[in-house]
């Protein structure tokens, strides 16, 4: 599989029809691009859109496979940048990961912060599952992250940001929709929807959860991320229980409910490594409390 199959995937599925794809972003002809997504398709084994008169619709193997495609090629990018800035190395370079899906929130926010220094350093952004981020600061690839309270580096601070609370993820048209707030009894029966062990600690608070509500819920599917839980979610008809920020990938066809009683939080932190004497990471940490004041205002966390 090659990379070009994937950003001529992605373009289509942002696109919403291969014309427009092969037109407005592509430069290409649209024959060469339906061949080229068919290649896709034969080789992934499964079909990924559906072609109507007025553009195409994602099948539910097609939204799974979108989240994985944007992060091969954001990785493939993040790669690129590394090797140009190792051959040629201009500026410092500071490195700020992300857990998938929280740069929508946090990016802008820690740019703004550093805003004065920029014109003097690169800012690479990486964005990854939690344990990745951990052994990338580990590893000193990455200055600075926001991730999980992963275990078993001690060489790593951490530093809280916000606790976030668990909700229901579930359809619109869900029958357990009509509720104000759902309860974990209310979980039993459904079609569960939770993350693979490639996110140990929210797996590990949402198994705990159902463990002291005394139930007994085993997964039905397992996803890496919460991008992927949400489409999952939406093409299965299940439930999911995830990290509030979900709700910023919901569409019309997917909706949140808070959790009865005593309601499950998962906490996001800044980690970085104690040996590293980075100014600017010095500097963010310098305004943490701000940077947190700001999110919080703009998001309502």
């Amino acid at each position: 599989m090659e990379l070009r199959h994937l950003r001529y995937f992605v373009a289509v599925a942002e696109a919403g029809s291969l014309t427009v794809a092969a037109e407005q972003r592509l430069h290409t002809s649209q024959p060469s691009l339906s061949r080229q997504i068919r290649d896709l398709e034969d080789e992934v084994g499964a079909q990924l859109l559906t072609r109507r008169a007025r553009g195409i619709d994602l099948t539910p193997a097609g939204r799974v496979f979108l989240d994985h495609a944007r992060l091969v090629l954001s990785q493939a990018e993040t790669a690129a940048q590394a090797a140009r800035r190792v051959a040629d190395p201009a500026k410092p370079c500071f490195v700020m990961g992300f857990l998938t899906g929280h740069e929508l929130t946090w990016m802008p926010e820690a740019l703004r912060i550093l805003r004065d220094e920029l014109p003097n350093i690169d800012v690479m952004i990486s964005s990854q599952y939690s344990p990745p981020l951990a052994d990338g600061l580990s590893k000193g690839k990455i200055d600075a992250a926001f991730l999980r309270r992963e275990q078993g580096v001690p060489e790593l601070a951490f530093h809280l940001l916000v606790k976030e609370p668990l909700v229901v993820i579930l359809p619109s048209d869900h029958r357990l929709a009509a509720l104000k707030a759902i309860g974990p009894g209310d979980l039993v029966g459904e079609t569960f929807v939770s993350v693979a062990n490639t996110a140990p600690v929210l797996r590990a608070v949402i198994d705990d959860y159902l463990k002291r509500s005394g139930i007994n819920i085993r997964p039905d599917h397992e996803v890496d991320h919460v991008v992927m839980g949400v489409s999952l979610i939406a093409s299965m008809g299940g439930v999911g229980l995830l990290p509030a920020y979900a709700q910023n990938f919901l569409n019309s066809s997917v909706t949140s409910r808070p959790l009865k009683g005593d309601t499950p939080t998962v906490e996001l932190v800044l980690g970085y490594k104690k040996s590293n004497e980075s100014p600017i990471l010095k500097l963010l940490l310098s305004r943490l409390d701000e940077l947190v004041a700001r999110v919080s205002k703009k998001s309502g966390l």
